[in-house]
């Protein structure tokens, strides 16, 4: 599997730098934002190291599904309301322009109550 000895999400996986584990099976981590937009806010990081969406391929089909797919489990099981009422938001960043911080490929799952945002 491709890593990335000198990036941060990779270190994480590996348990070189600590983090607060939402879930973890044999294709992906999940942890805790560290800077959180919500208060459900959590990271799903595949464990092999993918800078991008834009380097990610049709080898990588069984992966984007696998986090797309486990995104909504995992949001009701950190406190995101049901839906329709509740709900929750996903987001990749790609590229500088795209706000990616990390060139690791991840899934922002962000939701739970915020009376203070109006739609």
């Amino acid at each position: 599997m491709n890593h990335d000895p000198d990036c941060i999400f990779c270190k994480i996986i590996e348990g070189k730098i600590p983090s607060q584990k939402v879930y973890e099976d044999e294709l992906v981590y999940a942890f805790k934002d560290i800077h959180p937009w919500a208060p459900v806010h959590f990271l799903i990081v595949p464990k092999e190291h993918i800078p991008s969406m834009e380097q990610a391929g049709p080898q990588h089909e069984k992966l984007l599904a696998h986090m797309l797919l486990l995104a909504p489990r995992l949001a009701k099981e950190q406190g995101c309301n049901p839906y329709p009422a509740g709900g929750y938001r996903l987001q990749i960043n790609t590229g500088t322009e795209g706000g990616q911080e990390v060139y690791h490929l991840h899934l922002h799952v962000v939701g739970g109550s915020r009376p203070w945002f109006k739609a």
